[in-house]
Formats: structure tokens, C-alpha cells, sequence
């Protein structure tokens, strides 16, 4: 893990709050030149800390209210299947985040949809349809208590 300052662990910080900061806004934020601030962003973006900037977006107004966690659990744990198995979930858009665990289950998937109706057609109908899946869990998200993409730096 590379060295950082307290002026690496400021930009983290701010960019992870507001990523649409211009460099200028970002120097004055962290007390920074601006020509020093750009170089340090560089580099933690060399250094892959920085990931490409996106928008994020609030799911229910866009009609995906429905947060469902769906445990999965393998037929067999061999290589090539598991790569079969990860290749497809990268195809299914409505899964936004697949995690392998540890555990009684073998993958962690979160899945958002539209309504219950929705979710049962993109789990009956799409992923229980992979030739590797022996059993799958749902968990319905009631209220999302806390939800934050910012890492402690």
C-alpha cells in the first residue's frame, strides 16, 4: 500500500464526498495549491486509490425500490464453474453487486428491482437458470438503514 500524507488522506476524503469538485474547488478544500492538488490526484489515480468518477443514483426514483440480498449456494466449487458462474452475473444487470463468501453460502448477491413481482422474474427466470446454482436464499430489504460508498481514510 503506498505512503499517504495528510493532504492524500484530505483529497480521498473530499472526492469521496463530492466527485464533481473541480480541481480549483478541491485545492481550496484541502488547502492546497492547485497544480499540487492535480499531481496528487494523478497519482493516487496512477496508483489506482482513485477510481474513475461516477454519479450515484437513487434506485427507487428510478423505479428500483426494492433492495433483495439472494444468497446462492454452487452445485460443485470447480474453477471453471465458478468463472461460468461470475462471467453470468456480470451479464445480469439487475445485479448490482455479487460477493463470494465464506459461510454456509457460496456467493452474496444484491439485486434491485422493481417490486417483489420483478424480483421473482429476474430470479426465476434468470439466475436460478445457470446450471450452476444448487439453492438460493432471498433477504428483503425492509429500510435502508445506512448506506455509504466512502472508505475510512
Amino acid at each position: 500500500m503506498p505512503q499517504l500524507d495528510s493532504i492524500d488522506r484530505k483529497i480521498i476524503a473530499a472526492l469521496q464526498r463530492e466527485g464533481g469538485l473541480s480541481n480549483q474547488e478541491l485545492a481550496e478544500r484541502i488547502g492546497s495549491s492547485a497544480a499540487s492538488c492535480w499531481r496528487r490526484v494523478k497519482a493516487l489515480e496512477e496508483a489506482g486509490i482513485l477510481r474513475p468518477p461516477v454519479r450515484l443514483v437513487d434506485p427507487a426514483r428510478l423505479g428500483r425500490g426494492l433492495d433483495v440480498f439472494c444468497e446462492i449456494r454452487m452445485k460443485n466449487q470447480s474453477r471453471a464453474m465458478r468463472a461460468a458462474f461470475e462471467a453470468f452475473i456480470e451479464a445480469q444487470e439487475d445485479v448490482v453487486e455479487c460477493y463470494s463468501i465464506s459461510g454456509d453460502w457460496d456467493y452474496m448477491l444484491h439485486i434491485v428491482a422493481e417490486d417483489v413481482a420483478d424480483y421473482e422474474r429476474v430470479l426465476m427466470h434468470g439466475i436460478l437458470d445457470h446450471p450452476a446454482i444448487a439453492s438460493s436464499s432471498s433477504i428483503f430489504v425492509l429500510r435502508r438503514v445506512k448506506h455509504t460508498t466512502a472508505i475510512p481514510v
